[in-house]
């Protein structure tokens, strides 16, 4: 029997060993590849392409100001500038507010410069602000624009990427308005005005005057660019990509779909819709008025090796008689995707189902209220580490009845264990009776068999939920907890091969095996607390349930490993919660409690 249980001990090693290195391998690896190969193909990108959602409506739409059909450029085809020279072909009109800074561009009268003030790339002090947008022409370029269209056979000059507009102002502040105007010489006046509130939201609105002496016919729209694949993360529980919120539903889109399908309209019933391009913590969006249809449209064109992303909103034609004007307005959100803004948002603009820029994934009715719940603790605390540690206490206060339940049970199914094994040993030969027999005696214990089973059951959503808000929420972006912990939606920064930092090593580096080697202190606390609850539990009786108890925990360490160090913490503080309350509970019942005698069965020698 002894070299039966090696054998299997053996067999479990080897088959955890596999899973981690053959996931590392066949998942991890390849992802690093991919994002290596995109940032490769954004630097080597060649052309620009048309756009793939806003062509024009007929032939006679050609015009010498430039038409939307295409992004249109100043720059060479082909060129990528350094940022600021990209920045510095246009005259430009400077945004200063409290959470965006950069500039607007008068050549194109485009929405194309952006940083936000508050986010850095890193937690290192001087790192860099991340930057949204970028003009055409420079790396990365990503904007929104606005314009006009001519309806079907007519020839009108309308605004086009190349129309050098006319500004009444040199800085666009919170509060304040900018007003861009440009006469095509044909009797049309086109004006711009953009305004800003204090977060992230820019309101533009756009009217043109027929001062001709025919009626020509217009549709006005809104248009968010994104030159090249930007890197992402490529994990299934995350949207990363085109979205918006038309035909009356949620509307996703990833980056490799849109390469796949191309364009992708949608009707004019989306009164109340919006559409935008997203990322884990960045999102732009295109909100038009609420009680207005409009049709929309998703799509990606050019060379497959650096795609032109696309979203647009098209408003209807509208006749525009001589002497009359017409007046548009659409609502761009660019920034940081923060809960409590765009909930006000949506509620402000009545702009249906806005708060889902926030991936908040299949159990959005327990992740948002479990957001809720730690950003209304952490107002009280202002430490999201300290919130992750109360609020896990507020769930087990709430699972309390049912994880009281359990633990009495598994207390009963303890006293009755020498019965259970004297029917094994009765019946061995006949499952059925075996079974049979199982059953009459949980009947007349009041056993419930599974009753172990429904707090795992029961919190396997919350811990999902949880998940979902260290991984999405911008709000534990860079939140740091105590010591080490700078960023709670990262893993921990530590690893015991490197003794925690007093190596110069990084384990990290190495081939393959490098992101299991990140071992830190916080998932080494976790493995064993969660190694101290197994031991609160009589050993299994089968050899290899016995093994696999025994390095499960390993197994789940070096797992947790690469997982945000918040959710590592909360695992080890429920953990060791568990353990307390069930040693009470036991005590209670007066059942004994296994802690001791495995603990010292697993340290004892021979």
């Amino acid at each position: 029997m002894k070299s039966d249980d090696n054998r299997n001990l053996l067999l479990a090693i080897t088959l955890s060993v596999i899973v981690m290195v053959g996931w590392n391998y066949f998942f991890g690896m390849p992802k690093l590849e991919q994002q290596r190969q995109q940032q490769v193909q954004g630097q080597t990108a060649t052309g620009q392409p048309g756009s793939a959602v806003l062509q024009p409506p007929g032939s006679g739409a050609a015009n010498n100001a430039g038409t939307p059909a295409g992004p249109g450029s100043t720059v060479a085809a082909g060129a990528k500038l350094p940022r600021a020279q990209a920045l510095a072909l246009s005259p430009r009109v400077r945004i200063e507010s409290p959470n965006l800074s950069g500039s607007i561009a008068l050549i194109g009268g485009r929405i194309d410069d952006l940083s936000l003030v508050r986010y850095r790339e890193t937690v290192e002090i001087g790192s860099p602000n991340i930057v949204l947008f970028a003009p055409q022409g420079a790396q990365d370029a990503y904007f929104a624009d606005f314009g006009w269209l001519p309806a079907a056979g007519q020839n009108v000059a309308v605004p086009g990427p190349d129309t050098r507009w006319q500004a009444n102002a040199e800085i666009l502040r919170p509060g304040g308005t900018v007003t861009l105007t440009y006469d095509n010489g044909q009797g049309l006046v086109f004006t711009r005005v953009i305004g800003m509130d204090d977060k992230f939201l820019f309101t533009v609105t756009d009217s043109v005057k027929n001062t001709g002496g025919n009626p020509i016919a217009l549709s006005s729209y809104g248009r968010i660019s994104r030159h090249g694949t930007p890197t992402v993360l490529g994990f299934f529980i995350l949207h990363e990509g085109l979205i918006g919120f038309l035909d009356e539903k949620l509307q996703e889109m990833s980056f490799a779909d849109a390469v796949k399908t191309k364009s992708k309209t949608f009707t004019t019933n989306n009164k109340g819709g919006w559409l935008g391009i997203t990322e884990k913590y960045w999102a732009s969006a295109l909100i038009p008025p609420h009680d207005k249809p409009f049709s929309a449209a998703f799509g990606a064109s050019g060379a497959a090796t650096s795609p032109v992303y696309e979203t647009a909103a098209i408003n209807e034609a509208t006749t525009i008689a001589p002497g009359a004007e017409l007046t548009a307005t659409m609502r761009l959100f660019a920034g940081a995707k923060e809960v409590n803004v765009i909930d006000g948002y949506q509620e402000a603009l009545k702009a249906q189902s806005f708060d889902r820029l926030v991936d908040w994934g299949w159990f959005y009715f327990i992740t948002k209220p479990l957001f809720r719940l730690m950003d209304w603790v952490f107002g009280l605390v202002g430490n999201f580490g300290v919130t992750i540690l109360i609020v896990t206490v507020l769930i087990k206060l709430a699972l309390f009845p049912l994880a009281n339940k359990s633990y009495e049970s598994m207390a009963r199914m303890k006293h009755v264990q020498p019965e259970m094994l004297a029917i094994r040993d009765r019946y061995a030969d006949d499952k059925m009776k075996q079974q049979q027999a199982m059953m009459e005696l949980y009947k007349k214990e009041k056993i419930n068999p599974l009753a172990g089973c429904l707090p795992v059951l029961v919190q396997i959503p919350i811990f999902f939920a949880l998940y979902k808000v260290l991984f999405v929420t911008i709000e534990m972006r860079h939140a740091p907890f105590f010591g080490w912990i700078r960023d709670l939606a990262a893993p921990d920064p530590t690893s015991i091969f490197n003794l925690f930092g007093l190596l110069p090593f990084n384990p990290g580096a190495v081939p393959v095996f490098g992101p299991f080697l990140m071992l830190g202190v916080w998932p080494i606390i976790m493995g064993i607390t969660m190694w101290v609850q197994m031991k609160m539990n009589p050993e299994p009786t089968d050899p290899i349930q016995k093994a696999v108890f025994a390095w499960m925990p390993l197994l789940f360490t070096f797992m947790l490993a690469s997982f945000p160090a918040g959710l590592v913490i909360y695992w080890a503080w429920n953990n060791t919660l568990s353990v307390l309350q069930q040693y009470a509970i036991m005590k209670k019942l007066g059942t004994k409690v296994e802690l001791w005698d495995n603990l010292k069965s697993t340290f004892r020698r021979g």
